[in-house]
Order: C-alpha cells, then sequence, then structure tokens
C-alpha cells in the first residue's frame, strides 16, 4: 500500500503553500507601507508641530503655577544657555522681552526644531504684589487677514483695563531666526516674512496667523507658533490662590 500523499494530495498542499506564502509577503508589504508612511518628511513634520503646541500650552499654565506661587510672572531667563529667572529687574517691555526661563519654570526649553522659546512679560506683573487696580498689561496679538490688512486677536491699540495680555511665548519655527540651544543664532534665510522679522524684534505686539511657506503672500511665509496669558484667566485663579493685592 502506498503512503505517500496522491498527486492531487500534493498539488493541494503546494497550493496551500504558495497562498500562505502571497498572504505573508501582502502583509509584509502592508507593514512596510505603514511604516513608511509614518515616517514620512510630512507626517514627521506634523509630528513636530504637534508637540511644539503641547510645549508651548505646558509653558503657559507653567507661568500661571510660578503666578501662584510667587505672587507674580517669571522675568525672562538669564540667556538662551541658561534657563535661570533674571535677577535684573525689568524697566521696561524691551527689558522683559528674551527668552523662556525653563528652569524656573521646570519646563522644556525649546521648541521642536531645537530653538529655544522665546519670551515676553509685562514689567509690572513680574514684582510682587501685583496690584490688580493699578497695573495694565501690555501684549497685543494680531492675525492678517487674506486681503493683507491687521486686526486684533487679543488686546486692542490702548491696552485699557484687562484689553491685553500680560505674556507671550512663542517659537520662531523651523524656518528663519531663532537661536538654538547651543546660542547659535539663526537667521532669516528669506527676504519676504515681514510678519516673521515683526516679532523677532517685538516687545509688545505680536503676530500669529496659519503657517505657509509662500512669500508672496501679505505679510510673507510664517511658521511661527504663540501663546499668550489672557488676563482675566491669570486674575481669577490668583484671586482664589490669596496672590492679589
Amino acid at each position: 500500500m502506498d503512503r505517500w500523499p496522491g498527486p492531487r494530495l500534493r498539488m493541494h498542499a503546494r497550493q496551500r503553500g504558495a497562498a500562505l506564502l502571497l498572504l505573508v509577503t501582502v502583509l509584509a508589504l502592508g507593514a512596510a507601507t505603514l511604516l513608511m508612511t509614518g515616517f514620512s518628511p510630512q507626517v514627521m513634520e506634523q509630528r513636530r508641530v504637534e508637540q511644539t503646541q503641547r510645549t508651548l500650552a505646558q509653558s503657559r499654565d507653567a507661568l500661571i503655577g510660578f503666578a501662584l506661587q510667587h505672587g507674580r510672572l517669571p522675568r525672562p531667563a538669564v540667556s538662551a544657555q541658561d534657563g535661570r529667572e533674571s535677577n535684573t529687574a525689568c524697566a521696561s517691555d524691551a527689558d522683559c522681552s528674551g527668552f523662556l526661563p525653563w528652569v524656573a519654570l521646570g519646563v522644556g526649553q525649546a521648541d521642536s526644531w531645537g530653538n529655544v522659546l522665546r519670551y515676553s512679560v509685562t514689567p509690572a506683573f513680574t514684582q510682587a504684589p501685583i496690584k490688580r487696580n493699578e497695573v495694565l498689561a501690555s501684549k497685543t496679538i494680531q492675525t492678517r487677514g487674506t486681503d493683507g490688512n491687521v486686526r486684533y486677536v487679543y488686546g486692542d491699540d490702548l491696552c485699557g483695563r484687562g484689553a491685553c495680555s500680560p505674556a507671550v511665548i512663542f517659537s520662531t519655527g523651523k524656518h528663519n531666526f531663532g537661536t538654538s540651544v547651543q546660542g547659535v543664532q539663526q537667521r532669516s534665510g528669506n527676504l519676504e516674512n515681514a510678519d516673521e522679522r515683526s516679532n523677532d524684534q517685538a516687545t509688545q505686539h505680536f503676530i500669529t496667523r496659519q503657517a505657509t511657506d509662500n512669500s508672496a503672500l501679505p505679510g510673507g511665509a510664517f511658521d511661527d507658533m504663540l501663546v499668550y496669558l489672557p488676563l482675566p484667566t491669570l486674575l481669577t485663579r490668583m484671586v482664589f490662590a490669596d496672590k492679589l493685592d
């Protein structure tokens, strides 16, 4: 009696083996495609943007935490490489504009492209106790419409009572300007980026808008990312913590 499988059984076995090999190949190709997609330049760049947004939000929350502990907001950092709070009192908005004091706040130093986060704070809010009926926040946030006109997102021309923000934190983004964690300044490689240039020099009036590489648009190319501290939020939290004069 023949104990070996007949021709038909051997053929079925080969067919099952081929089908299994094909399935494994398809799965491997699918996994490779997903892996390549997950690490594509576009996906990786979007992840950097999202991580920077989280870092900015955490830094803003840390400002509130600092105020609840110390009764004031921190002054800028000593330098791009020294994240301790500067000991020098701010005499003006220019004096109070620099780098985020990441050591004092216990947060990350830089954005996802290795540039130190920038920070600007109203001088009066760096002095404890904050006299809520006597001090005015000085930071305004603007955006630019497709028509080229600039309008306020937060604040106004006069920064009247409660209208403006006491502090702004921003990332200079991937392109143009910024200072690396090694303290090296990155100069603008794009001549048509007026809004980024404005932010780089700003001490009171800042711009936020959708990122674009199109230099022909009003305001030019732009990839700065910015958050501001709403004054009512800060004051409300400080009132409950009994940190206001």
